[in-house]
């Protein structure tokens, strides 16, 4: 069994809490629809670049329909982190700006999509890993793999500044 012992991140503490606040314990109970009720957020699937809006009280998320459904679930977590957690609009902001917030965003998809309190669920040992993960959490190999790295990385960090006290 592997042991997970890196501190997590704010963002991540956020998502975990949001997640067991609507009862989304498992793998299997993250389900764009109850998330995107909550906030009060529509949700479209369209031939069109994704994208995100918010007029008044109204608020959605269009999904690019002729992008691969394994994207689907990262494309609405990416778009959901600029209405949960951004504002002004990128087109006319200072280009550092706008790629902070790209960085929030990518890294909200990985917390969302694989959240904390979930890791308990993938299968360490398992040579299959990221097929496992892919299946278990329904989004592309690529974010299983960079998610997969992070929890690696942080983890060696954590050893390593616990070796120094030592």
């Amino acid at each position: 069994m592997y042991q997970l012992t890196y501190r997590t991140t704010g963002l991540e503490d956020w998502v975990s809490m949001l997640y067991v606040k609507l009862g989304i314990n498992c793998p299997s109970q993250i389900n764009e629809e109850k998330i995107s009720r909550y906030f009060e957020i529509y949700v479209k699937k369209k031939p069109m670049h994704s994208s995100f809006h918010i007029i008044g009280r109204y608020k959605d998320i269009v999904i690019d329909s002729r992008e691969p459904v394994e994207k689907h679930r990262e494309i609405f977590f990416h778009e959901l982190c600029h209405i949960l957690r951004h504002s002004g609009i990128q087109t006319i902001m200072p280009s550092a700006f706008r790629e902070l917030q790209e960085w929030d965003a990518n890294h909200f998809t990985q917390y969302a999509a694989i959240p904390y309190h979930m890791i308990k669920y993938i299968p360490f040992n398992d040579m299959d890993i990221i097929k496992q993960m892919t299946e278990m959490f329904k989004v592309s190999p690529e974010l299983c793999e960079e998610r997969l790295k992070q929890i690696y990385r942080r983890n060696q960090v954590h050893i390593q500044q616990s070796k120094v006290y030592l």
